[in-house]
């Protein structure tokens, strides 16, 4: 199957490295709203401008989609379903019933098809949620994330006047996990399942007092958990925080049995070196689902829901029984 990328930033090396490794996959195209000619890739890809990718429908079977959630994919991933079958990692979660309508629409109009909101969660959280959910319906769901860079908290520390470069930490409350794990079904705030660490390098002369406040105090990001805040410099910063690491874990505790009297839980849990490259890995397996899905026939907008397992696997079903049944 022949896979194009649109946009190419960490997640899109990610996807170049994962397609490029694939024994059923060739990378044929790299497509950026920058200058092609300034963008540098990882492979011998051909990078091409954006536009360019109206022009080879009859080349690429499935275009993943490397771009932003916020203002990104809600544009793209509509726009170039009118193209190409195509994937993406949409992740803002409350917004993702509209994001499918949208793809759904084009994806019907074009006969193309797309899924979205795939990579580990939403994706194979989501799944392990579903699972959970299914096996133990008198149950209680909990999610926790990291300790891991989270990029987009990160970007908002950037964006506040005087901040020259930050990462941000999501940290599970272990006390919460062990909560969790025990069976007892707590009730845990937003604040008792997480804190956030931060580290800033501040601009020279800046207010160090100002930044914290505005971080502390930043809704949706940080005012509802317990944040520190530590300044360092750019060099300990490129030394000890370059990375982007990530991953948590999904536990659901449950009861079984005609009264109850079972105690059951199940966790899914992931540790990432790269978070990016890790996402990328899980697209393009997608990738090949949604390849086998349109050569069935299939049109319109899916999720990982909506996925047989044996079609993200490239192993036969032969194969699948025999070794990972």
């Amino acid at each position: 199957m022949r896979v194009g990328i649109a946009g190419y930033g960490n997640l899109a090396r990610g996807v170049e490295a994962a397609v490029t490794n694939a024994p059923d996959m060739e990378l044929v195209a790299i497509f950026t709203r920058r200058d092609p000619a300034s963008v540098t890739v990882a492979t011998d890809t051909p990078i091409y401008a954006w536009d360019a990718m109206a022009d080879m429908t009859d080349q690429i079977d499935v275009m993943v989609l490397c771009g932003g959630s916020a203002t990104d994919l809600p544009t793209q991933t509509p726009q170039v379903a009118r193209l190409f079958t195509v994937v993406d990692s949409f992740d803002t979660h409350a917004n993702i019933p509209s994001h499918f309508a949208h793809v759904d629409e084009a994806a019907r109009e074009a006969g193309t098809l797309g899924v979205i909101s795939c990579g580990w969660d939403p994706g194979l959280f989501s799944l392990a949620r579903l699972y959970a959910n299914a096996a133990l319906p008198d149950g209680v769901d909990y999610t926790f994330w990291g300790r891991g860079v989270s990029q987009g908290h990160s970007d908002a520390i950037r964006r506040i006047p005087g901040v020259a470069d930050a990462r941000q930490y999501t940290v599970p409350v272990p006390e919460a996990v062990e909560a969790a794990r025990s069976g007892s079904n707590p009730t845990l705030t937003t604040r008792q399942k997480h804190t956030r660490e931060c580290f800033v390098v501040a601009e020279e002369g800046a207010d160090h007092a100002a930044i914290e406040q505005a971080i502390v105090t930043m809704p949706n990001y940080f005012a509802d958990y317990d944040t520190t805040v530590t300044f360092i410099s750019q060099e300990e910063l490129d030394a000890n925080h370059a990375g982007l690491p990530h991953g948590g874990s999904v536990i659901r505790s449950g009861r079984t049995g005609l009264a109850g009297e079972f105690g059951d839980t199940i966790e899914f849990s992931l540790q990432l070196d790269s978070n990016p490259h890790f996402t990328g890995s899980v697209l393009a397996s997608v990738a090949r689902a949604a390849y086998r899905m349109r050569q069935n026939g299939q049109v319109g907008a899916y999720t990982m829901f909506d996925i047989p397992p044996a079609l993200l696997s490239p192993l036969s079903a032969e194969e699948l029984r025999a070794h990972l049944m």
